[in-house]
C-alpha cells in the first residue's frame, strides 16, 4: 500500500516537473522527468501520452539517440496504420540517426505507403518549400522530398551560408503554403541539415536583354543538375504572412542583373560562355566570383 502511493506520489511530483519544464521550453529536463513519469503508470491512455511527450521533448532538444529511445516505446503503445504522431516521431529520429529499418517501419506504421526497399530512402516525392535557417535569419527555399522528412533544396538561396543541393531533415507539420503555376505546395521548418553540399554559391552580373534569355541560362544550368537564381525576385515577409498561403507568381526581369549561381566556378564559367555565345552581342556576362 505504501509502495504504491509512494509510486504515484513520485509519478505526479515528476509529470509537474515535465510539464513545468516543457513550458518552459526546458527540453531535456522535460523529457527527462516526463519519462520518470510515464515508466511509473500503467498501461493506458496517460502512458501513451507521457512517453510521447517525452520524445517530442528531446526531439526539441535535437537529443535524437534518446528521442529514437522513447520514440520506440511511444510507438509500441499505439496502434500501426491509424496516422498516429507517435510514428511520425519516431520516423524522424530514426532519419536523423540513419537507422533506415526503424524508419521504414515507421512510415509503414503511421500509414504510409513508400515503394519498397532496404537501407537510406531516396524517392522522388514531388515539390515542397522548406523554411531553412540562414546566418541572417529564415528563408523559405524550394525543395524535392527524398522521404516523408527530408527534402533536397533545388533553388539556391539568397544567403551564401546555404547551398543548393543541401538535403535538410524537416518538421511533419505545414507551416505555410505555396502555390506557383496553380499548384500549392506546403512549407515545412527545417530541422537539421542532413547531407551537405559541395556547391557554394557564385554571383555574376549578366545582360538578358529578353525573358527567353534567362529562361535559356536557368535552362542550361537544370540540364546538368545547377542552379540559378535572381536576387531581384526576392520577396521579404513578416513572420505572420510567411507562415500562411503565399502566391509566388513567376516574375522574369530583364536586362542587366546580379544573378546567383550553383556550379562549380570553372565549370560555370564554361556553361555561361555557351550561353554567350547562343545570342553574341546581345547577351553578356561578367564579374563571376563566390557569393559573400
Amino acid at each position: 500500500m505504501f509502495g504504491r502511493y509512494r509510486t504515484t506520489a513520485m509519478s505526479r511530483a515528476a509529470t509537474a516537473a515535465g510539464y513545468a519544464a516543457f513550458e518552459a521550453e526546458d527540453w531535456p529536463l522535460a523529457g527527462q522527468r516526463l519519462a520518470e513519469a510515464a515508466a511509473t503508470l500503467p498501461k493506458g491512455r496517460a502512458k501513451r501520452t507521457m512517453w510521447f511527450d517525452a520524445a517530442l521533448a528531446y526531439k526539441f532538444a535535437r537529443d535524437w539517440p534518446r528521442a529514437y529511445e522513447h520514440g520506440l516505446t511511444a510507438a509500441s503503445l499505439v496502434k500501426r496504420g491509424k496516422q498516429e504522431p507517435a510514428f511520425w516521431n519516431l520516423g524522424i529520429a530514426a532519419t536523423m540517426l540513419r537507422e533506415w529499418d526503424t524508419a521504414r517501419d515507421a512510415w509503414a506504421g503511421y500509414g504510409l505507403q513508400l515503394p519498397p526497399g532496404t537501407g537510406e530512402i531516396a524517392e522522388e516525392l514531388g515539390p515542397t518549400c522548406v523554411r531553412i535557417e540562414t546566418d541572417a535569419g529564415q528563408e523559405v527555399v524550394w525543395a524535392v522530398r527524398v522521404c516523408p522528412t527530408r527534402a533536397r533544396i533545388v533553388n539556391v538561396p539568397f544567403h551564401p551560408s546555404r547551398r543548393f543541393g543541401e538535403v535538410v531533415l524537416h518538421d511533419g507539420v505545414p507551416n505555410g503554403e505555396r502555390v506557383a503555376n496553380g499548384r500549392t505546395v506546403p512549407v515545412f521548418d527545417e530541422i537539421a541539415l542532413f547531407t551537405p553540399s559541395d556547391l557554394a554559391t557564385l554571383t555574376v552580373d549578366a545582360d538578358a536583354p529578353e525573358q527567353a534569355d534567362i529562361k535559356a541560362l536557368a535552362e542550361l544550368f537544370a540540364d546538368e543538375r545547377y542552379g540559378v537564381e535572381l536576387p531581384s525576385t526576392r520577396r521579404d515577409l513578416c513572420a505572420c504572412c510567411s507562415g500562411s498561403t503565399v502566391r509566388q507568381d513567376q516574375v522574369i526581369p530583364v536586362g542587366r542583373q546580379q544573378v546567383l549561381l550553383a556550379a562549380p566556378l570553372e565549370h560555370a564559367r564554361k556553361l555561361l560562355d555557351r550561353w554567350r555565345a547562343e545570342r553574341p552581342g546581345e547577351r553578356s556576362w561578367e564579374n563571376l566570383h563566390p557569393a559573400a
